[in-house]
């Protein structure tokens, strides 16, 4: 038998429904996002073709960042790339400005030899440096040396000297010397606080102001070894403080790659993963949280991919845009591969 209400007590039962209406649409709003399930087809075309003529880099080319029609490249060997269009679909080296044979990195005071796999731009564009990440000094290479490295590349000389250096070895597991600092992406602040994203050094909201010149933004960087993101805030004068640790839940961790389009980082793993990829976004606890997993696109063999990039929102025409992959073991005379994603 149901009762009938009074007049109070129907008020009582309608203030209560409105409450948990509020709480239910204010959920839906601020909703983190979707959690991952297992792997899925890789969300665009399966066919990969080659995007570099033969041969042209030979082994070792890692990291990738495309900034519109420049795509810049890092090789193991301390080498920076400024690619161009190739009239292809691809790329070729840049022959203006020294860059026809890549440009040879140093460290800061113009020693060593930075063993390089991940690059990235902040969003001053290359304009406000080329950073690189760099696992040891190939001129000592049994020692770990995980480092961010600013380069200036205005001008014309075939070697580039660090600006800045950000040695963040002491700040991290230890790791095995060719395990350290595969990849590098930096994330605008303006997402982190829009996406409540909570610092991990004061477990409070991110507050950029609580931060000197740091260029507007976070750096993560990917260790091999500890198969790990880490997220730092460098400030311009050399200091830096960790904000994140984020588990990739790879076997390793090869590169990294922050879409603004789609609001969200690639954390990429190579042959030793099967070439698979992972997407991260900041979830309702402010974390980094894993959305998806991808495998690699069928058409692409299980290559030593070490770099991957996407084109921007600019590049996306009829729901596609292009992707690309850096093989590091230079499979077949190449080094690139181009593929697809929806957009």
């Amino acid at each position: 038998m149901t009762e009938s209400r009074t007049p109070e007590r129907r008020r009582r039962f309608l203030s209560s429904a409105a409450v948990v209406l509020s709480a239910l649409v204010v959920g839906a709003l601020t909703a983190a996002p979707a959690p991952a399930a297992g792997a899925v087809a890789w969300p665009g075309s399966s066919a990969v073709s080659t995007a570099d003529g033969s041969n042209v880099f030979g082994s070792d080319l890692s990291g990738l960042y495309q900034e519109g029609g420049v795509m810049w490249g890092v090789q193991n060997s301390g080498k920076l790339w400024r690619l161009v269009p190739n009239g292809f679909g691809g790329w070729k080296p840049d022959t203006a400005n020294g860059w026809g044979s890549g440009k040879s990195l140093r460290f800061t005071g113009g020693t060593g030899t930075p063993d390089d796999e991940g690059v990235t731009l902040t969003g001053a564009g290359s304009a406000g440096g080329v950073y690189v990440s760099s696992e040891r000094n190939a001129d000592s290479s049994s020692t770990s040396r995980l480092s961010v490295l600013r380069y200036d590349v205005s001008g014309s000389g075939g070697t580039l000297t660090a600006t800045r250096e950000w040695n963040l070895t002491a700040d991290l597991p230890s790791t095995g010397s060719n395990l350290g600092l595969e990849g590098v992406t930096w994330v605008p602040d303006g997402y982190l606080t829009g996406a409540g994203f909570k610092d991990a050094s004061t477990g409070a909201a991110y507050d950029p102001g609580r931060y000197p010149a740091h260029t507007g933004g976070v750096f993560f960087v990917g260790v091999e070894g500890s198969a790990k993101v880490y997220g730092y805030v460098l400030l311009e004068s050399g200091g830096f403080t960790k904000v994140a640790t984020v588990s990739s839940g790879m076997s390793g961790v090869m590169e990294l790659s922050w879409e603004p389009q789609a609001h969200r980082m690639w954390v990429v793993c190579d042959d030793n993963c099967s070439g698979q990829l992972r997407t991260f976004q900041v979830d309702g606890s402010g974390a980094f949280a894993l959305t998806a997993v991808y495998n690699r696109p069928a058409g692409m063999a299980n290559l030593n991919n070490e770099g991957f990039t996407l084109a921007g929102a600019d590049e996306c025409v009829g729901g596609s845009k292009p992707v690309y992959w850096a093989d590091d073991s230079n499979t077949g005379k190449h080094a690139l591969r181009k593929g697809s994603i929806t957009c």
